[in-house]
């Protein structure tokens, strides 16, 4: 029996031996310079057959990890573009650190014999789609936003720059946050010359990054890898200008970098509407909001570091002053029944000063190789100063209904902190992971404001004019806190299981105070406080959530499956001008599914099917009723429930490196019951909705309410390949949009259906340095129906086109053109206008090394410029115009600074800017 107990405890220790999985980790970096060598294919291969056992990319430090390696003897294999293939030997007994290993860049000298070939675009890396920025030309003195607007699947929506269908929401430089989620000043303070690679990937949340679970929870990224030469010295550039109509610019963006230490300073002021400092000469072209005069000071800073080997830091503050001056007109197709029309116009004249603080931090202590600590704060603040004024009226087409003339003087204040806190532990088993993570947030908001208003009711017996003389005061602090545990274990050689709880309490204390300003003949003025119009609310909201998900996850699959119990309670009270508790309580089961399948290493797919809560905002819940336009009241509903949102999304991408040919699908689908929708009043007659509150005719109040139906669907695609006759690079895209909007007019429920079709194009030169060009041209069609009032009904077609043309004629002097070409059809009367922006320049570099350039720049040649759109809700189809910066001439003096202490002296810098 003895001998029996022996076998079988000498069979369990083999058993345990050979189930063991060890883990082989290393940094991988550049033979000679040992420079660290980030997103480097490492590969563990069979050392019998040479098929591929397990494998990963190294980090932007250069860094990989390979886990899960059962007992045995392997190939490594570390391979990179244009390096020479490294090898070694593993025995795998133990936990392996294999330390630096160096790879040799692969030998260029052919004997004299020059072959020219051209330079694969990119690669698709699992979900990261990479472009090598030698593959697009630009002129030599670009920014990165010039660069990345010729990348495949870039385009631009509204003027925000998107990738892939959704929009970019933060940009990285190697690896590292720049200047928070501020895209366009991170592209405007990076030259293109300086980069290597760019990455377009889905960056998911921290805690998914540190527990290994997915939680949907994914921004829109670019990383910028920057050339190792470029790393170190100081770059930058400034502009000085003066021009017509007294318009100036001056602005300056300089960079010191030393490796991982780096510094970036910017400053600007103009009144030729640039809210950052552009590095492109033409810089109207992309940071130039079409919608009012704006005034610009701008002042900011980025600072990344490594503070000894285990603490990594990124912080960046802008300091903002910006004076608005807008005019605009808008006229709104209200949704009534079928016999009946309401129409709505308004001018309106708004001067805003605005005063804003910004900073952000990201502090991450790595404490050893199972801990980890990261601290992210953020702070803004706010200080404003409105004068605005508007004349409105509504008619039913023939006669008018009301008018109102409404003058408004406002000061406002919002301050807001946010801090969020991650902790995470890697227990020795691999896979095993502890994360912690702690959110807490502050903020509020103070408004005075002093409003005179002249309301003019046209009745049968005659005109009902009322005359309000108003002071509000409002004052909204709120806090909120969240908690979240996650524990991973792994289940099986492919599977790991995670368990989540949560919780947390969201506050909000709001007080609206509105007086009526009472004057008396050679009195002081009488504030009397108008108890209908003013409210004091107190608002709860504590959730808990439990969680359970399992993955598998293969070489080629990944499965995860989740699900959520969440258990919430609203409690609602309000103390002022009556005392009313109103307590709430949800529960929800929140399932999510995600799949990941590669057909290649080139091809992938992405599934998500997600659900989630919106709980109801503050001042949607709060009664109190804002006459902000007495034509036009809101008010809260302080019976809203919860929303709840399914959600399926799809991501298709695919690269053939050897042809040049990216494609990309996007697609996604959304329903929402008890979506959080808006009901209007329209009064027929006058109607009291409060006490000492009379809805005139024709007057309407907004109130939320819950409805069911609303539903959206919209894909994109793209398909980008090279035109190798033109040496320029061509991409397609296509979308489509169906979206339906519930809405309640008058307790009648209906929908507002909007189908939209997209098509467009972008061809981009790669033809040299010295002549570059960009078109890009996007059209759509518009088709709305409305259930309720089929006179809503309408078809309308925008097409816009631009134009980037940049060309070095001859010995330094250069003409730019940037031309925006606008077309709306099926509009509004008033509203079908066409137009051509037209902005060029010419300059001459001067000195030298051609650091510096004189140049004349004419803005709007043809003096077109005009803002126009249309807007969609489930209550009206809104018409809008604003006005825009008009012509002007302006001459402007530019000096690039570049100084790089390793790889480019100053006599290299010279040799390539003399080419010209």
């Amino acid at each position: 029996m003895k001998y029996l107990f022996f076998f079988v405890l000498l069979c369990g220790i083999q058993v345990q031996l050979f189930a063991q999985s060890f883990s082989i980790k290393g940094t991988v970096l550049e033979e000679g310079k040992k420079e660290s060598m980030p997103f480097v294919n490492v590969l563990l291969l069979s050392s019998s057959d040479s098929s591929q056992v397990g494998g990963t990319v190294t980090d932007i430090d250069g860094r990989f990890e390979l886990s899960g390696i059962r007992r045995g003897e392997y190939l490594l294999k570390i391979q990179f573009m244009g390096y020479r293939d490294y090898f070694q030997a593993i025995q795998a007994s133990s936990n392996l650190d294999l330390g630096n290993l160096f790879i040799i860049e692969e030998a260029t000298d052919l004997n004299e014999v020059v072959i020219e070939a051209r330079r694969s675009t990119g690669m698709q890396k699992g979900d990261t789609t990479q472009f090598n920025a030698d593959a697009f030309k630009t002129m030599k003195d670009a920014s990165a936003q010039a660069l990345i607007e010729k990348l495949p699947g870039i385009s631009s929506e509204n003027g925000i720059l998107q990738a892939q269908g959704e929009n970019i929401a933060q940009i990285l430089v190697d690896g590292k946050p720049f200047f928070g989620t501020d895209v366009t000043a991170a592209l405007q303070n990076i030259p293109a010359e300086m980069i290597d690679r760019i990455e377009i990937f889905d960056q998911k949340s921290e805690k998914a990054q540190l527990s290994g679970f997915d939680d949907g929870e994914r921004l829109k990224t670019i990383n910028i890898i920057t050339k190792p030469n470029r790393r170190k010295g100081q770059f930058g550039k400034t502009t000085a200008g003066y021009g017509s109509d007294e318009r100036y610019l001056a602005g300056a963006s300089v960079n010191v970098f030393d490796e991982d230490t780096r510094l970036t300073f910017t400053g600007l002021s103009n009144n030729v509407n640039i809210l950052n400092y552009s590095s492109d000469p033409n810089v109207q072209s992309n940071e130039t909001p079409q919608q009012g005069v704006i005034t610009t000071n701008l002042i900011g800073a980025n600072y990344t570091d490594m503070w000894g080997e285990k603490i990594k830091v990124t912080g960046s503050y802008i300091y903002t002053v910006t004076e608005n001056v807008g005019l605009e007109s808008r006229f709104r197709d209200f949704v009534t029944s079928d016999q009946s029309n309401k129409f709505y116009t308004e001018n309106s004249r708004d001067v805003r000063i605005n005063r804003r603080h910004q900073a952000d931090l990201r502090l991450e202590y790595n404490i050893n190789e199972r801990n980890r600590i990261l601290y992210i704060p953020r702070f803004s603040a706010r200080f404003e100063n409105e004068n605005s004024g508007f004349f409105g009226e509504t008619s039913n087409g023939i006669n008018l209904i009301n008018t109102v003339e409404n003058s408004r003087i406002g000061r406002y204040e919002d301050f807001d902190l946010f801090n969020r806190f991650f902790y995470s532990h890697k227990f020795k088993k691999p896979g095993r992971n502890f994360t912690a993570r702690l959110n807490f947030s502050n903020g509020w908001n103070l408004d005075n404001s002093e409003r005179n208003a002249i309301n003019t009711f046209f009745e049968e017996n005659g005109e009902n004019v009322e005359i309000l003389n108003q002071v509000t005061n409002r004052d909204r602090r709120g806090n909120s806190w969240n908690t979240r545990f996650s524990y991973t274990e792994p289940i099986g050689k492919k599977g790991q299981m995670e368990l989540e709880y949560s919780v947390g309490n969201r506050k909000n204390d709001s007080e609206q105070l509105l007086f009526n300003v009472l004057s008396e003949s050679g009195q002081t003025d009488v504030l009397a406080l108008d108890t209908a119009l003013s409210n004091s609310f107190l608002s709860n909201y504590l959730t808990h959530e439990f969680e359970l998900g399992y993955q598998y996850q293969t070489e080629k699959l990944k499965v995860q499956a989740e699900l959520e119990y969440q258990d919430a309670s609203l409690k609602n009270d309000q103390f002022f001008p009556v005392n009313e508790v109103l307590n709430r309580r949800f529960q929800n089961a929140l399932p999510t599914m995600r799949l990941e399948y590669k057909f290649s290493p080139k091809t992938n797919i992405q599934l998500d099917y997600d659900t989630w809560t919106n709980e109801p905002q503050v001042w949607q819940l709060q009664q109190a009723i804002n006459n902000n336009n007495p034509l036009q009241l809101r008010t809260g509903n302080p019976d809203l429930d919860q929303a709840y949102t399914n959600q399926v999304r799809m991501r298709f991408r695919g690269n053939h490196p050897d042809k040049d040919r990216n494609w990309f699908i996007f697609a996604q689908g959304r329903l929402t019951n008890n979506f959080i929708a808006n009901s209007i009043l329209i009064a027929d007659e006058p109607v009291e909705v409060a006490e000492g509150v009379v809805l005139q005719q024709g007057a309407q109040l907004n109130r939320p309410v819950n409805l069911d139906g609303f539903k959206d669907l919209r894909s994109w695609m793209s398909y980008g390949f090279p035109l190798g006759f033109m040496k320029s690079n061509f991409n397609i895209n296509a979308g489509l949009g169906i979206t339906q909007r519930p809405g309640q007019i008058n307790d009648q429920i209906g929908f507002n259906n909007s189908n939209r079709i997209s098509t467009g194009f972008n061809l981009s030169s790669n033809i040299s340095e010295n002549i570059d060009f960009n078109i890009w041209s996007r059209s759509s069609f518009n088709n709305v129906r409305n259930t309720l009032n089929s006179n809503l009904n309408s078809e309308f077609f925008q097409q816009r086109m631009r134009v980037n043309f940049n060309w070095i004629i001859w010995n330094g002097i250069i003409y730019r053109l940037d031309l925006n070409h606008q077309i709306n059809s099926g509009l509004a009367a008033g509203f079908d206008t066409n137009f051509t922006l037209v902005n060029m320049s010419l300059g001459k570099k001067i000195f030298n090394n051609q650091r510096g350039e004189i140049s004349i720049m004419a803005y709007d040649i043809l003096g077109q410029n005009a803002n126009v759109r249309r807007n969609i809700t489930e209550t009206f189809v809104e018409d809008f115009q604003s006005n825009v910066l008009q012509q002007y001439v302006m001459v402007s003096f530019t000096y690039n600074l570049r100084r790089f202490s390793k790889g480019m002296d100053e006599k290299a810098y010279n040799d390539m800017y003399s080419e010209n």
